[in-house]
This record gives C-alpha cells, sequence and structure tokens, in this order.
C-alpha cells in the first residue's frame, strides 16, 4: 500500500463552481488545468563526471546535456531526427551507458502493475549515429540494465533473462524457465513491486564478468482474478498472482550468471525457505555479491556477501527489532570501496550507522531524539554524509552532511520542506523546497551549500497566488486523551466569520510512518471545499511518521486502534471551537485512510455525522502478505488482532452517514474489501451510500470519474 497521501484534482459541475464569486477566487477548473500546481524542470540523472547532468528535452526528441555549475545545454547527446536508421516520433524514456557510447531508449511503454512496464526499447550507437531495436527478436522487453564497461545489457523478455553483447552485435538467453505466473527472473512479482518498491532485481559486478539476480517461483502463490466489464455479453476475467497473509509467497532464491563461461550458479544463502530478498547489490569488490534478506515477519534483516565463484556466503550486517525493520532502509544502503552506510531504528530513531566494508560498526553518524527522513548518499574521499532528517521539527524537512569528523552542516535554508538530488561526485545538488504558501523553488548548489542557480522558482505561479484568495494552513497542536500531544492543520474560508458555526472536513491517511501535516506546497480539492463553507482540517494520530520509532510502531498487531482513537479525539478537539459546529463534522480517506474512516465512524460514538471511504480495507485478511504482515504478522500468529482491527467486525456499530467508493478493477486494495463490508452492513440494518467504478484501480483515474466522483463526494457532504 502506498503510504504516501493521494493528491488529486478533478471538476465538478458548473453549479458548484457558482459558490465562488470574483475572478481572485479559487475554482475548480483551474484546479483541474493545474493553474495552481508548480512547474517541475524534469528528472534530471547525473553523469559519471559528476559535473554534468541529462535530461529528456524537446518533447521528449532529445536527451541534453547539461552543466550543474551553470545549468545551460553543453552537447545533445541524441535527437530523433537526425539519427540514422530508426526514426521515432519521440521516446518515453533512456538510459545512457557509463563510457557515454551507448545510449537505450523507449517507446510505447504499456505498464504492468502501478510501476512495472514493458516497451519497445532501441539501441543508439553514439559513434555511428545508429538507431535499431535492441534485440532482434520483435516484442516489447523490460529492466534494460547496462553492464558497467557499456559493452553489454541484459534485458528481460518473457520473465527470461538475455544479453546483449554490443561489441559482437550478439545477443544469448540467460535463462530459460521463465514462465508466465511461474517462474520470474530479474523482474518482480506483484507484492515486490508493491510492497518493497522494485521492479528489478538484477545487478552487475563491477569487472562485468557476473550478472546476478533473483529468480522468484510464485507457481504456489494464490490466483486473485476480477470481472472486466468491457461492453462483452459475457465479460472476461483478469487474474494474476496475488498472496494474501497467511498464503503462501514467491519463493525466492539469488543466483549468478558467469559471462565467460555462460555457467549460472546459485548462492547459498542460510535465508528462511520463506523469507524474502528485497535487494541484491554487487560491492565494488567483485567477490562481494551483497544479498539482502529478511525472514517473513520482517523483523530479522540479514545482509550476506556471496562469491560468486564458490557461492558461499557470510553474514555481513544483522539487524534485529521488536517490531518490524522498514525495507526503504534496506533499499538505500550506500557502498564505497571501504565502507557502507546503513540506517537503523536500534536507539529508538531511524539514524545512520557507517561500517567497514566487512560489516565492522565504525561510527554512529547521527545522533538524537529525532529521526533521518532519506539518506542521499556518501562521499567516499571525505567520508561525508548527506542526508534528509526531521530534526528541527517533524513537520519540516532539511538537508545536512556531516564529515569524517562528525561535524554536521545545515545545507538547506529555508524552513519548510527540503529534499535533495546530488551529482555522482557530491560536489553540487539540486535543491527543491516549499512550504505551505510557497510553491516549489528549485536550486542547484555547490558542496558547502553555496547556491549557484536557480533553476525554477515558479515565480509566475506566485504571482498569481499573490492576487488570489485562498484558505491558508494553520498548524496546532492538541493532546489525545493517552497525553500524546498530536499535529494538525486546518483551513478556513476565505470569508472566516469567527460568530459563524461551520461545518468541518477531516481528511487523513493515518497509515504507518505516513504523513499527512507537512509545512509544504499542496493546492487540491480540499482548499475549494474551504471556500464553499467547510474548515477543512487534518490530524496526524499515532503511527505516523517523523517522531522515533515508539511513537510510529505504537500501532503494531493492532492496526486501526490508535489512528481511529485519535482522529476521533481530534474531532472532539475541533468541536470545541465556537466557530465549529461540532453536530457537523465528517471524515474523509482513500485506501488507508478510507479503512480508517470506517473504523472511526464504528468506534466514535457518533462523532462523525458522515464519512466517504474510498476504496477501503475493510478486513487485513483481505490485503496483500507482505504489507500487513509487516505491521500485523500472520492471521495465525495474530488472530485477536485481526479481529480487533476489523472494521467488517465493527460495522454494526457504524454511526452516520457513509459513502463507500471503489473501483471494480482494484488490484491493489481489491473490491472484495466493500463488497463484504456491504453486507455487513446490510446484515446489520445499516444505510449507507455507494460510487462503484467499473474497470478502475485503485486511482480512479480518468476525465469522467473523476469528475463524477467529487461531484458525489460534494453532494454527499453537502446533504449530510
Amino acid at each position: 500500500m502506498n503510504k504516501a497521501i493521494i493528491l488529486f484534482s478533478f471538476i465538478l459541475s458548473w453549479h458548484f463552481l457558482s459558490a465562488q464569486t470574483g475572478d481572485n477566487q479559487i475554482q475548480l477548473n483551474d484546479i483541474l488545468k493545474r493553474t495552481y500546481a508548480p512547474k517541475s524542470v524534469g528528472e534530471m540523472r547525473s553523469l559519471p563526471d559528476g559535473e554534468h547532468y541529462t535530461m529528456l528535452g524537446a518533447g521528449g526528441k532529445a536527451i541534453l546535456k547539461y552543466a550543474y555549475k551553470t545549468g545551460k545545454i553543453t552537447d545533445t547527446l541524441f535527437h530523433v531526427d537526425k539519427v540514422r536508421e530508426t526514426r521515432l516520433e519521440k521516446v518515453e524514456g533512456y538510459t545512457v551507458s557509463s563510457t557515454g557510447l551507448h545510449i537505450l531508449v523507449w517507446t510505447d511503454v504499456e505498464f504492468i502493475y502501478r510501476h512495472s512496464w514493458k516497451a519497445n526499447i532501441y539501441d543508439y550507437d553514439v559513434r555511428r549515429n545508429f538507431l535499431k531495436p535492441l534485440s532482434d527478436t520483435p516484442g516489447k522487453l523490460q529492466i534494460p540494465l547496462f553492464s558497467p564497461d557499456g559493452r553489454m545489457c541484459a534485458f528481460v523478455r518473457d520473465n527470461n533473462i538475455w544479453l546483449k553483447k554490443f561489441d559482437y552485435d550478439t545477443e544469448s538467453q540467460v535463462t530459460k524457465d521463465g514462465e508466465q505466473g511461474k517462474i520470474l527472473n530479474g523482474v518482480t512479482d506483484w507484492v515486490y513491486e508493491e510492497e518493497f518498491a522494485t521492479t528489478s532485481l538484477m545487478t552487475w559486478s563491477t569487472d562485468s564478468k557476473f550478472l546476478a539476480f533473483v529468480k522468484s517461483d510464485e507457481s504456489k502463490v494464490p490466483v486473485y482474478r476480477f470481472q472486466l466489464f468491457d461492453g462483452s455479453l459475457y465479460p472476461d476475467f483478469y487474474e494474476y498472482k496475488y498472496p494474501k497473509p497467511g498464503e503462501n509467497n514467491s519463493v525466492v532464491g539469488a543466483y549468478v550468471y558467469n559471462v565467460d563461461t555462460k555457467d549460472t550458479k546459485k548462492m547459498n544463502i542460510p535465508m528462511d525457505a520463506d523469507g524474502y530478498i528485497p535487494e541484491i547489490r554487487f560491492t565494488e569488490n567483485v567477490d562481494q555479491l551483497a544479498i539482502m534478506t529478511l525472514n517473513r515477519n520482517q523483523n530479522r534483516f540479514d545482509m550476506y556477501y556471496a562469491n560468486p565463484k564458490s557461492t558461499v556466503a557470510r553474514l555481513i550486517l544483522h539487524d534485529e527489532n521488536k517490531y518490524y525493520i522498514d525495507p526503504d532502509w534496506i533499499r538505500a544502503i550506500c557502498f564505497s570501496k571501504d565502507h557502507f552506510l546503513y540506517v537503523s531504528e536500534n536507539d529508538g530513531f531511524a539514524h545512520i550507522y557507517l561500517y567497514t566494508v566487512n560489516g565492522i560498526q565504525e561510527r554512529q553518524v547521527t545522533v538524537g531524539n529525532w529521526d533521518v527522513t532519506a539518506l542521499y548518499g556518501f562521499n567516499p574521499e571525505t567520508k561525508t554524509v548527506y542526508y534528509q532528517s526531521a530534526e528541527e521539527n517533524p513537520l519540516r524537512r532539511s538537508v545536512y552532511k556531516t564529515d569524517a569528523k562528525g561535524v554536521k552542516t545545515k545545507l538547506s535554508v529555508n524552513e519548510g520542506t527540503n529534499s535533495a538530488t546530488f551529482s555522482g561526485n557530491y560536489q553540487y545538488f539540486v535543491n527543491y523546497f516549499s512550504n505551505t504558501t510557497t510553491p516549489t523553488i528549485i536550486t542547484v548548489h555547490d558542496e558547502k551549500g553555496k547556491q549557484l542557480l536557480t533553476l525554477n522558482d515558479n515565480s509566475a505561479l506566485q504571482n498569481v497566488l499573490k492576487t488570489l484568495q485562498y484558505p491558508k494552513k494553520e498548524f496546532f497542536t492538541f493532546a489525545n486523551s493517552s497525553g500524546d500531544v498530536l499535529n494538525g492543520w486546518m483551513m478556513k474560508p476565505v470569508d472566516f466569520n469567527a460568530a459563524r458555526k461551520y461545518p468541518v472536513l477531516m481528511v487523513q491517511y493515518s497509515g504507518p510512518n505516513s504523513q499527512t501535516v507537512l509545512d509544504r506546497y499542496e493546492m487540491d480539492w480540499t482548499a475549494y471545499l474551504a471556500n464553499t463553507g467547510y474548515i477543512v482540517a487534518a490530524v496526524d494520530g499515532r503511527g505516523t511518521g517523523a517522531r522515533g520509532e515508539a511513537f510510529r510502531k505504537c500501532t503494531y498487531m493492532q492496526l486501526g486502534i490508535f489512528e481511529s482513537d485519535d482522529q476521533i479525539a481530534g474531532a472532539k478537539y475541533l468541536g470545541s471551537f465556537d466557530y465549529v459546529d461540532k453536530n457537523k463534522i465528517a471524515i474523509w480517506g482513500w485506501s488507508y485512510g478510507g479503512y480508517n474512516t470506517l473504523m472511526a465512524m464504528s468506534r466514535g460514538n457518533g462523532i462523525f455525522k458522515a464519512g466517504v471511504a474510498i476504496a477501503p480495507v475493510t478486513d487485513w485478511r483481505f490485503y496483500d502478505s507482505v504489507y500487513t504482515e509487516r505491521f500485523m504478522r500472520t492471521p495465525q500468529q495474530n488472530e485477536k488482532g485481526y479481529n480487533l482491527s476489523s472494521a467488517l467486525n465493527l460495522a454494526a456499530g457504524l454511526q452516520g452517514r457513509l459513502l463507500l467508493v471503489h473501483g471494480s478493477s482494484d488490484d491493489n486494495v481489491h473490491f472484495q474489501n466493500t463488497m463484504y463490508y456491504i453486507q455487513a452492513l446490510e446484515k446489520a440494518g445499516k444505510m449507507f451510500d455507494t460510487q462503484i467504478y467499473p474497470n478502475k484501480n485503485h486511482s480512479i483515474l480518468g476525465f469522467e470519474a473523476r469528475m463524477h466522483l467529487y461531484s458525489g463526494i460534494i453532494d454527499f457532504l453537502n446533504r449530510n
């Protein structure tokens, strides 16, 4: 489940727009056109020299090379109109080899799940100015990966790995057992992609002699099916492998292919039969393939170094947690020739630790009662570590560096939310800054933090906002019944009158380690809603991020209890204001937020007059194994926790008017959740409203669907 907050744009019918008066009021059609959305500069990729970066430009026609120091174009690496042999209208993506002599570009991207894709991939030979398909066999390919020397490329076709050698213009098949729904080589299954955020488990040794990959056997993973309403008299079904809590997961193993001998060996890793391999990566030592493993409970992390020749593995790093290990920190591990960095929570907060390459802890890099929120990298020459943290305030983010002597330097300047991407040599970084009233400002800085240039200050949008009447976020804190101080924000109508009483909509996500209450720029449908006469508020309850492990993981083994308690406490706090109508408080949420909406309405003793639950989980037995078991373990291990956390079991206690929304083709939170919940409501004699979207997935995308969705939500709130 995506823990990030889902942002939405929408349009409503004109009678809703009439609630706004004057040209300087926010309008929903402008929100739909993203008039108030900050402009980005596109994806910037550092080249190996660290002094330059590349971007896709000219409407997808060219790959351009820029200098970090000046921000100016220094070269055009590729242009569709200037290549020989194959002509394309534009490209959708690219990757450049380490030598720059070959560039892969692709078109006609076809998404498989949320992130994974296959496409028509082409090889551009820079020296010959020659473009042709990467493979001689027609068909779309996946996860192209250059070898470090730039002379080869591995890719996947139909779950099998192939190898292209540019010097000889040949391709050979590395694996032959790949089969749909059974064996996956290099690519990942649905649950790995969704919950470990990876679509590729394939890595090259630094000398380009070995290609390592994970083989996944999903033969015993249960199949989930849903019907497709495509206008057919007898609609067909879509099916795929989806493991639910306590059911079979894919069985995984790590393998290494020797390019010279063409032999493939399985690495001898002492992991559990039902364990996970969320990441593999060669270190700079060709005899050290780092294989990261998690047990099924996800509370034990072991990193092994496997020798690709002997297959023998030795344990390098072990981390155990009484709750669970966050897999984000496994993917964030940084290797250099002599060291690696790992983020652990063993002192109660997320902090960075520096180890020798052989696993000896050298020092704790960051210390304090605050969380590191991103690890950006490590400069081995200066032993400087770069990271983002919530040190100053959980609502804000800043970028820092810490040198070999432990001297810390704050690199970001502005107060709000800062994030960064660094050049390959760490001599430059691009800073992305925003706060509640400032759209994103993108700047380039040198290694000391000195600003060199501004790539985009969104000045045009800032000028629009200066003349616009829109609600501003006001941050607040209050204590729940347990004495925990919780953070929140509220938006009042621009014509707010303290003598009036306003209805309130509480918006939340509430999932583990998520945050809704942040000092960052957002302009979505809630701003419009506020100006139609609502107060919109958000509260981050227990379980949310950037406040230490105890706060973040207190929901372990019983999801939905503390989270709903804190939304209820937030409603009571808001209801204490003279300008709030405490009898007209509603709650809204999507995905985990939809689940928590149901929990809060069932446990809130009638404090919520209405609620909107979009694509909600209604019983954790119905969601995927990796996410659910991370926080709940299996139903066999934690039957009591599953029963307590089930919105289905609490349906009879639901109070307030409810709008249930779901897409029938949701491959993430299955439509099954809503259908079973409807059965429970019917059995309990509870009335409800529904909006079902045929063939729509978890995001319910599309102009007509979104127009209908939000029109219905606003109408429901106005009526209830």
